[in-house]
């Protein structure tokens, strides 16, 4: 996964990483960190295994690693961090290699990630979706009863 590593290694991809760590440093709920990015991507790589999608691995890990890194823009301005993420991915997804068309469907899925409607679709939105949202251990988690998730929301069960 060359392009992978070249994400992880790019300059701009750092530096929200580390912007998104210090906007959190002191949040008590789950941070968008990397251990996050991970998680969204291998569970997004379970669910494409188990529903026999067919997604490129690279487009998984890729639209995983990116779709949360502008958090951090929308607590200094309320951005929605979607569309800001989706911003910065372009950006990054260029310069490592991915072409117009699969930067278009990693976008698109980074712009879908928080929109409910595209839950059940069998592709890379359907599949960021339902892997970021499964992707939080809420029965482990120290601060769950604190938390301002659903009670249906929460991920109180071991599904990935």
């Amino acid at each position: 996964m060359e392009r992978i590593d070249k994400i992880l290694n790019h300059e701009l991809f750092l530096f929200h990483l580390h912007e998104n760590e210090a906007a959190e440093a002191q949040r008590r709920f789950c941070r968008h960190s990397m251990v996050h990015f991970l998680d969204v991507a291998r569970i997004g790589m379970i669910v494409n295994l188990e529903e026999n999608i067919g997604i490129d691995r690279e487009w998984i890990y890729a639209a995983a690693l990116l779709h949360d890194m502008g958090k951090h823009i929308q607590y200094e301005d309320g951005t929605p961090h979607e569309l800001a993420s989706a911003k910065i991915a372009g950006v990054i997804l260029k310069e490592c290699g991915f072409n117009d068309k699969e930067t278009g469907v990693i976008i698109d899925a980074i712009r879908s990630h928080r929109d409910a409607s595209v839950i059940g679709e069998k592709n890379l939105r359907g599949v960021l979706y339902r892997a970021d949202k499964s992707s939080r251990a809420c029965f482990a988690c120290e601060a769950e009863e604190g938390c301002n998730w659903k009670e249906g929301k929460k991920n109180l069960q071991i599904k990935y």
